[in-house]
């Protein structure tokens, strides 16, 4: 018998997530950790979970991720995407209901890159006239 499984890539600042949607009972592994111990923020967990609350799907697929890179808001933002992604391609009816919630959008923001001669990106050194 053929594992049924579908998949889809998200990424968000400098995180990427590879996530994969198997028929299930809800279970929801990151990296190999449950959800809670991966995600100990409420918050992430509930950006994380969101595109499954949307489509109705969250007790019946099993959601496995695998994060690299950035932080942890960073990729849960990822794992939002890739999950919505996975989604689409299990069902495309779900992409109506995905793109009003604005789950099918790449943030496209980056952290802007420190500039020589300067303190950070944009704020200067403290200049003094006398």
């Amino acid at each position: 018998m053929a594992l049924i499984q579908y998949y889809g890539t998200g990424r968000r600042k400098t995180s990427t997530a590879r996530v994969f949607l198997r028929p299930g009972s809800g279970k929801f592994t990151v990296n190999g950790k449950e959800m809670p111990a991966f995600f100990p923020v409420f918050r992430l967990q509930t950006i994380a979970k969101a595109p499954l609350a949307t489509t109705e799907t969250g007790d019946k697929i099993d959601v496995i991720a695998r994060c690299t890179g950035g932080g942890i808001t960073g990729q849960a933002g990822a794992v939002r995407l890739g999950v919505s992604r996975a989604l689409i391609e299990m069902n495309p009816e779900f992409r109506k209901k995905l793109k009003e919630a604005g789950f099918l959008t790449r943030d496209s923001r980056e952290v802007e890159r420190k500039k020589y001669g300067q303190r950070k990106a944009r704020a200067r050194f403290q200049f003094s006239k006398r």
